[in-house]
């Protein structure tokens, strides 16, 4: 038997280099001197239009939409080489103008002649060769683009499902090669079923400008707060570096929209911290990796996939994240949990605490989370919609930023004779066109992968594809005599299904992917529509940290130079509450605070989070000392029964975490040394 190699990885790479090396987004075409800033004002030109266009715009969809991927095709090429690696700076391969030409030229085309394409062309049948030609070399213009910016593995799916769209419409008529041609060019390029449907629909009118907001957000200097926040919270307890960076990393998470992305950020300081406090390099970066794929998945922003989920659900964005808070706040407190009994565990100590930000110098700073605040309440309460609500947010990121970039033109003024007023104006122009730019450049691959989500969605609709693999899986799991038995049945075989689909893919397309494959087998079953689609989206996120294609647990290694494929293991350890979470409140949907009861909703909390204990307790086997394997199964399944709604289980549960936990601290006090603290 052949072993299959570990990934490879450079222990020297820089933060940038990781990025190159692990995220298809960073690996991008280099430009310098005038070039630099044409592209400059190219991306920030298309924020500007963004936000008018969420705002004012009274257009059709296809036309705001087709001029969107227009837009979107001449930036992706002028951004993404063919070939990551080493890019000769300021080139750009005549192939590349050719197919970004072509590319743009064919959605441009149809926008401009859409009211009369619209009244003309109303079926398949006929549309002519032209405009089929049309509509193919568009398509493939997106596919190409799809491969540098985002990855194979949704172009994949995406081209398997072409593949059997047309053996499927060929075997199911009369047709000729030429009219299903036509049929599948019509529904994907033409219609509102194919990359510009729902996906990219949500993206135009709602994620554009809240990437854009998270943009500016980033360069108020809210991240470099939120570190310092979590090292005043918990930097000087045992083992604080890890718990710094789960605080950070779910705070920095908020408004990122890549688990990759988040890891590197936060984790070019955490993880060297956490490897000086004593952690394992495995272990520090997977903690890292955990706790910035649990970015994606708390409220409020959510990695932008919150409006997609309210636009699929029907529901009010307020009311998803609300429902989100729950889940994720278990989730972050099983990290935290299962960190401190390793840093117990291992004997570590905290930072000291002369060494950590001073808590009255960072309250000064406290006026950077403003533009959040109001981000929420606008949205929360429905006092505005969700574009203006970004719009109003990303003008406060402007104000609250001036303090700061004045002071700095005040010190270069000093160092230099020039005007400090003029300093200060200057570096503030500078961050608002950066920040339009850095959010322009952010919305090509979340555009891209949407547009291919359409695709997938339109290949499933017109093939009546979703019909039959809810078939299979609900005949599947009725075949079991036992209902409940049946039910986890089936919800395992889409916990797979997700975790394989969403590998190597970006949080909005991975969302727009599970609803529109896995979701309805759920609902088909009896699962809450609302539990249904937060349990494709809970799995579909940790595949970024599930072996063998962890890309987040992987750029986590490379930082803690570290084993990959252990990190990727260690990782998924640490966040065992992702998988366990969704099984539960699939079988039971209270534990997404839906109860209207205020009673219910509490012993909701406290019984997850005394089984969250349990479990993290289990998984580390420790606390107060070593715990054998009979007590670490035994409270682990006390863990598991809290997280389940329900007195009887509750009771169970409770009874058999309290007692290992008695236990524990019996034992101790005839313990001596390290490993006796708690």
């Amino acid at each position: 038997m052949v072993r299959k190699p570990k990934p490879e990885i450079n222990a020297d790479l820089s933060a940038d280099q990781i990025m190159r090396q692990y995220d298809k987004e960073s690996a991008t075409r280099v430009w310098t001197g005038v070039p630099a800033r044409i592209i400059h004002y190219v991306m920030s030109v298309f924020s500007i239009y963004c936000i008018w266009s969420t705002l004012f715009s009274t257009a059709d969809i296809p036309v705001r939409a087709s001029a969107f991927l227009g837009l979107i095709v001449l930036m992706g090429y002028l951004t993404y080489p063919a070939v990551k690696g080493n890019v000769k700076p300021n080139h750009l391969p005549w192939y590349d103008v050719l197919i970004m030409a072509v590319g743009a030229a064919c959605f441009f085309y149809y926008c401009l002649n859409y009211n009369n394409m619209v009244m003309v062309y109303t079926s398949a049948s006929k549309l002519t060769p032209l405009l089929i030609l049309m509509g193919i070399l568009g398509i493939l213009a997106l596919a190409e683009l799809c491969r540098r910016c985002v990855g194979i593995p949704i172009l994949c799916v995406a081209g398997a499902l072409l593949i059997y769209t047309f053996i499927n419409l060929m075997t199911q008529s009369d047709r000729t090669f030429g009219q299903v041609l036509a049929r599948v060019v019509y529904t994907l390029f033409f219609s509102t079923s194919g990359v510009m449907a729902t996906p990219l629909q949500v993206c135009l009118k709602f994620i554009a400008v809240f990437i854009i907001f998270g943009a500016f957000l980033e360069r108020t200097g809210i991240a470099a707060f939120f570190i310092d926040l979590a090292n005043c919270a918990a930097g000087s307890s045992s083992g604080g570096p890890a718990k710094v960076a789960v605080i950070s990393s779910a705070l920095c998470g908020m408004v990122s929209g890549s688990s990759v992305g988040n890891t590197v950020t936060t984790g070019s300081v955490t993880i060297p911290m956490m490897k000086k406090t004593g952690y394992r390099p495995e272990f520090a970066g997977a903690v890292e990796a955990a706790a910035s794929t649990g970015g994606q998945i708390m409220p409020p922003i959510m990695g932008a996939a919150a409006f997609l989920m309210a636009e699929y659900m029907g529901e009010k964005y307020g009311q998803v994240a609300l429902w989100a808070i729950l889940p994720a706040v278990l989730y972050f407190a099983g990290i935290f949990m299962s960190v401190h009994l390793e840093a117990k565990k291992l004997g570590l100590e905290g930072i000291p605490r002369d060494q950590l930000p001073r808590f009255r110098l960072l309250i000064r700073s406290i006026y950077l989370l403003l533009p959040l605040v109001v981000l929420v309440w606008l949205v929360s309460t429905n006092t505005r919609t969700l574009q203006f609500s970004a719009s109003v947010a990303i003008l406060l990121s402007i104000v609250v930023s001036i303090p700061t970039l004045f002071m700095e033109g005040k010190k270069e003024a000093s160092e230099t004779g020039k005007n400090a007023v003029l300093c200060g104006g200057k570096k503030l122009g500078s961050m608002v066109f950066n920040s339009l730019e850095a959010g322009g450049r952010s919305c090509i691959t979340v555009a891209v992968a949407c547009s291919m989500a359409g695709i997938i969605a339109g290949c499933i609709t017109v093939t009546g594809l979703a019909s039959g693999l809810i078939n299979g899986v609900v005949t599947v799991a009725r075949s079991i005599p036992s209902p409940f038995l049946g039910t986890l049945v089936a919800l395992f075989l889409t916990m797979l299904c997700c975790i394989v689909l969403g590998m190597g893919v970006p949080t909005t397309a991975t969302y727009c992917i599970m609803a529109s494959t896995c979701a309805p087998i759920l609902i088909q079953l009896g699962v809450g529509k609302i539990a249904s689609h937060f349990f494709v989206f809970y799995f579909g996120i940790v595949a970024d940290i599930t072996p063998p294609v962890a890309l987040a647990a992987y750029a986590g290694s490379a930082i803690a130079k570290s084993d990959p494929m252990r990190t990727g293991i260690n990782a998924t350890k640490l966040a065992i509450a992702g998988f366990i979470i969704p099984y539960i409140f699939a079988l039971e949907p209270s534990l997404l605070l839906m109860d209207k009861g205020v009673l219910s909703a509490v012993l909701n909390i406290a019984t997850a989070a005394i089984g969250m204990f349990g479990v993290a307790m289990g998984l580390e086997g420790f606390f107060r000392g070593t715990l054998s394997w009979p007590l670490r199964v035994l409270v682990v399944l006390g863990g598991l029964l809290l997280f389940y709604p329900g007195i009887p289980t509750d009771v169970i549960g409770v009874v058999i975490v309290g007692a290992v936990t008695v236990w524990q601290l019996l034992r101790s006090k005839r313990t001596v040394g390290p490993t006796a603290g708690a």
